[in-house]
């Protein structure tokens, strides 16, 4: 059952299990990305794992450098301190299903960086970057 839906930037994160629903075990959020969809800078995770099952098109993860594409049904396991991002490379759109452990992210991380993200013109990368921090997400500026 979809607990909220929030959207941040082109990225729609469907909500499942937050902490209070699962003694703090895990999180489950369901993402859209869009064709062509501006997506999170690279980042790692200092506290929880990443665990992502492809629901439908195909979604381009970077892993440690390394490009795995997740198919409907395909999985993706990352764990912390593995620097990631991604990004829907195809001409449809992409939806897979996030499952975090423990359970340290939820929807007020979301709720933040599209307050952000949504404020129209370019984001405020440092306010961005305070937000990712707080939650325990690193980012990691790549290097040109």
């Amino acid at each position: 059952m979809k607990k909220e839906t929030i959207k941040v930037g082109q990225v729609i994160i469907d909500f499942l299990l937050e902490a209070a629903d699962t003694n703090g075990s895990a999180a489950m959020f369901e993402f859209t990305v869009p064709v062509n969809a501006k997506v999170p800078i690279p980042h790692y995770h200092e506290h929880y794992d990443e665990t992502i099952y492809g629901l439908a098109g195909v979604i381009t993860f970077t892993v440690e450098g390394k490009t795995i594409d997740i198919a409907p049904g395909e999985t993706c396991f990352i764990p912390r301190g593995a620097v990631h991002g991604f990004d829907n490379l195809k001409q449809v759109d992409a939806k897979a299903l996030a499952v975090i452990t423990p359970a340290l992210l939820g929807p007020i991380f979301f709720k933040e960086v599209a307050e952000i993200l949504n404020a129209g013109g370019p984001p405020d990368l440092e306010k961005l970057g305070s937000v990712m921090t707080k939650h325990g997400l690193v980012p990691v500026i790549p290097k040109k």
